[in-house]
């Protein structure tokens, strides 16, 4: 398709700001996902090539990424914004809103986002995953050349007021949900690749569809139309299959990921409501743990080193997040344990514990897969102080 960066329109921003900057992290863990299939009926077809139409592509791997949720994850509601040829409306603007409403009358816990790319060239290629956001280009650009060919879609963020009301937004989603919809992005680059697929790297963008719902939330572009090669393999029953595939593994890891975070909360609440529990009982209380966990200290210490505070700032491997300190010898470090480095970030999760400390990210890359092999959600962080730079 033609790669719509759907932005907010400021005759809308006002209402959508009352659906999503209220929302709240996940504590119940991921029950309903909605499946949105991207564009829809005669008025919003989306790119097409050769008579075929991104709309009709989209709606395809949607509903095998459904069907594949509902077979393998019988736990998991689905919900789809369409499962015919539709649209909801005349307006983009209102096409967008009604299938964030959907989305949030089913209260999800995650907004899937279905689209194809395109370009002007035939030799763009891969798969790309866009989250909510600004990045530096559209800070740039976006009053310019974007705004005055595309006035439906983007925010004239030229206009202070209107920029300041998007840009509170987007600081807020750290507060919410926005490290979810980031794991979700990370684990959908990583399906992609084991898959063999050209992977581009995520990006932050102004999605209008994503703005409006009240939950973690991506929008995958699953190659490109433009590439004949793309193409054929996009409208084969295979090609469709093995991208429902990728995308349906990159669920499940998230499912597990937020599963996980909960578990590190659960068990903190526990430590702190009970006086003393033993290695034998921590076991039980968890059959996937894999080791005892230690007797809980009434005053557990911070991870933290001196050496946290004396260095100014650099690249680190994030390994697990909590919403209060743990010990630097916990269990859930594993062989890392009483190696890591406790930072804080805005948020619920506002402990983030790592491990290194490198002047360089590309340091840092280089040790991350010996980290992976205990914690295959590692990834690398910068921080200053004893904080995450966002």
């Amino acid at each position: 398709m033609r790669r719509l960066v759907f932005i907010i329109s400021l005759c809308v921003g006002f209402a959508l700001c009352a659906n999503g900057a209220v929302a709240e992290n996940i504590a119940r863990g991921v029950r309903v996902i909605v499946i949105d299939a991207g564009h829809g009926g005669p008025k919003f077809p989306g790119a097409h090539y050769r008579g075929i139409y991104e709309k009709d592509l989209n709606l395809k791997v949607a509903l095998k990424l459904g069907a594949l949720i509902e077979r393998e994850l019988p736990e998991v509601k689905v919900v789809y914004t369409r499962k015919s040829d539709k649209q909801f409306s005349e307006s983009l603007t209102k096409d967008l809103q009604a299938r964030a409403d959907i989305a949030n009358k089913a209260e999800g816990d995650l907004f899937f986002s279905i689209h194809t790319n395109a370009a002007p060239t035939t030799a763009a290629r891969g798969v790309e995953t866009l989250i909510m956001g600004e990045s530096p280009l559209e800070q740039r650009i976006n009053d310019e050349v974007l705004f005055a060919n595309n006035k439906e879609e983007f925010i004239d963020m030229s206009d202070q007021r209107t920029a300041a009301i998007v840009r509170a937004y987007i600081s807020n989603l750290r507060f919410t949900y926005g490290e979810y919809s980031e794991a979700m992005a990370r684990m959908l680059e990583k399906s992609y690749k084991r898959s063999g697929r050209s992977v581009r790297k995520t990006k932050p963008q102004l999605l209008k569809v994503l703005y409006a719902t009240n939950m973690p939330g991506v929008l995958t572009e699953i190659g490109f139309m433009s590439n004949p090669e793309e193409l054929r393999y996009m409208c084969s029953e295979k090609g469709q299959n093995e991208i429902a595939r990728s995308l349906f593994n990159a669920v499940k890891d998230y499912v597990d990921f937020v599963r996980g975070t909960l578990l590190i909360e659960e068990c903190d609440d526990a430590a702190t409501q009970r006086p003393l529990e033993s290695a034998s009982e921590a076991v039980v209380s968890d059959p996937v743990q894999p080791e005892p966990a230690p007797v809980v200290e009434a005053a557990p210490q911070p991870a933290k080193s001196a050496a946290a505070k004396k260095s100014s700032g650099g690249y680190t491997i994030q390994v697990l997040a909590s919403t209060k300190r743990l010990k630097s010898n916990d269990w859930q470090f594993k062989s890392y344990k009483n190696k890591v480095i406790e930072l804080r970030s805005a948020g619920r999760y506002r402990y983030k514990y790592c491990v290194g400390r490198y002047k360089t990210q590309a340091e840092a890359k280089r040790a991350l897969p010996q980290v992976k092999k205990s914690f295959g959600d590692a990834y690398v962080v910068r921080y200053e102080g004893d904080s995450i730079v966002q």
